[in-house]
């Protein structure tokens, strides 16, 4: 229940498509009916998502967290999988159910330990949330016996989880994060939303906006960020790519989907898996989806990697 997205998509169904663009506006129609489909499922199991799951408790760190609402999949220790543990970090007035489809796909291919947190809609503070998400995944290393973790955050989820990577040191916890429609540069999208403390450093140019422009040296996570020309929450939608001369980052552009299909659409999923699945996490440059073929009219780009 993606509230950014819902003051996006509806308020711009009317507009008409122009005679220059008819192709790009036919593909945001499709895209935007899709969204607001998507929108639909997404109320209907967002209940799903209010409880946590049970967790595994760790002495002397199971306290700490109580102050952050999370889930936490009480799923084996490292055995049989040596991949890093994959943590789903999700937007803005959302919880872990919209990671369901994703979570699926990657255990259907043989991931094993995947973790779910849910921060509080009430948190009001993004440093604040990237501190806790940092706890979480510390309790995560210990519990799993694995020294780094891969994380993908859809949104705002992201954005959490780069300054905890960037600004927090958590790059030596971190392999690899994996950004859906993340304001990386500010969004400039519903302006009656600013009324939330989230909301106005989401803005471009906003005080944590331009920390995370400040110098990262040697920072040793892999950012990989998918983005897409018809995401309406992304304004403008350069903004979801990384771009920061410290930062290993490779974007990865998405066509014919928008906002709300970034963390539920097959093909997405199965690049996120090759992304997760490579050395290192790098991936190689493509003009096409996972499968070689482009997907429910989703196709990729080649990355690019910011040097």
């Amino acid at each position: 229940m993606n509230l950014l997205s819902l003051l996006t998509v509806l308020p711009r169904l009317p507009r008409l498509p122009s005679p220059q663009g008819l192709r790009t506006s036919s593909a945001l129609i499709r895209a935007t009916a899709l969204d607001l489909a998507i929108l639909v499922g997404h109320v209907l199991f967002y209940p799903t998502g209010l409880t946590p799951e049970r967790r595994k408790a760790t002495p002397g760190i199971e306290q700490d967290l109580d102050a952050l609402p999370a889930d936490v999949a009480a799923l084996p220790t490292a055995q049989g999988d040596d991949r890093p543990p994959v943590v789903l970090l999700h937007g803005f007035i959302d919880n872990r159910s919209v990671f369901v489809l994703l979570r699926r796909s990657l255990a259907r291919h043989g991931r094993r330990h995947l973790e779910s947190l849910n921060y509080s809609p009430l948190t009001c503070d993004i440093r604040t949330a990237a501190e806790l998400l940092g706890r979480h995944i510390e309790e995560i290393c210990e519990r799993t016996g694995h020294q780094r973790v891969d994380i993908v955050g859809h949104s705002l989820g992201g954005l959490i989880a780069r300054y905890y990577v960037q600004c927090l040191g958590g790059d030596h916890r971190v392999r690899v994060l994996v950004t859906l429609g993340t304001p990386h540069g500010g969004t400039a999208v519903a302006p009656l939303a600013s009324a939330h403390p989230i909301v106005r450093q989401m803005r471009a140019g906003s005080d944590f906006i331009e920390e995370l422009r400040t110098p990262a040296p040697e920072c040793r996570t892999h950012f990989v960020a998918f983005w897409s020309e018809l995401d309406r929450v992304m304004v403008p939608v350069s903004t979801a790519r990384v771009d920061h001369p410290d930062l290993d980052a490779e974007n990865i552009r998405v066509t014919g989907i928008g906002h709300l299909a970034l963390p539920v659409h097959p093909a997405v999923a199965a690049r996120i898996r090759q992304v997760l699945d490579a050395p290192g996490g790098a991936t190689l440059p493509d003009t096409t989806s996972p499968a070689g073929q482009p997907c429910a009219g989703t196709s990729f780009t080649g990355g690019t990697t910011v040097a």
